[in-house]
């Protein structure tokens, strides 16, 4: 429940507890073959012109020791992206047209399409990561958690 993230993530931040922190959440990361992307504009969504999607399979270990969402955060902060927040992918299509942005599954799984109407569908599943350039089109089709 996302309303319910945000609070949890300030509990977490203050306490410690179920958090990583970045050197651990480092050591959770696994060594991947990225798989990459390229959307051409398809009219109402620009993708970006040069820099394909990037999305890692099975790109962390998560357990039950920590909390998945604190991962995430941990290993995305560790690694210089910073203002994270919790919640689900918007269920219509949109994009950053000015910032890079990078996902993170903790939970769960989702129908995922990327570069806008005349994208490509993935499922994603907890410990994948996509990083999307400025200007990729994404949007949830639908997940649970």
């Amino acid at each position: 429940m996302p309303i319910l993230e945000h609070p949890k993530g300030y509990a977490e931040r203050a306490t410690g507890l179920r958090r990583p922190g970045r050197r651990k959440a480092m050591d959770l990361a696994q060594v991947r073959k990225p798989n990459t992307l390229r959307f051409k504009d398809d009219g109402l969504v620009p993708n970006h012109p040069r820099w394909p999607l990037v999305l890692y399979r099975g790109a962390i270990n998560l357990d039950e020791r920590h909390d998945a969402a604190a991962v995430v955060e941990d290993l995305f902060e560790a690694n210089g992206w910073g203002d994270t927040w919790r919640d689900s992918i918007y269920d219509y299509v949109h994009y950053h047209s000015r910032i890079h942005e990078v996902l993170g599954i903790a939970r769960g799984k989702g129908r995922v399409r990327f570069g806008g109407k005349k994208g490509r569908t993935f499922t994603l599943k907890a410990g994948e990561i996509a990083v999307l350039p400025a200007g990729t089109g994404h949007q949830c089709l639908g997940g649970r958690r």
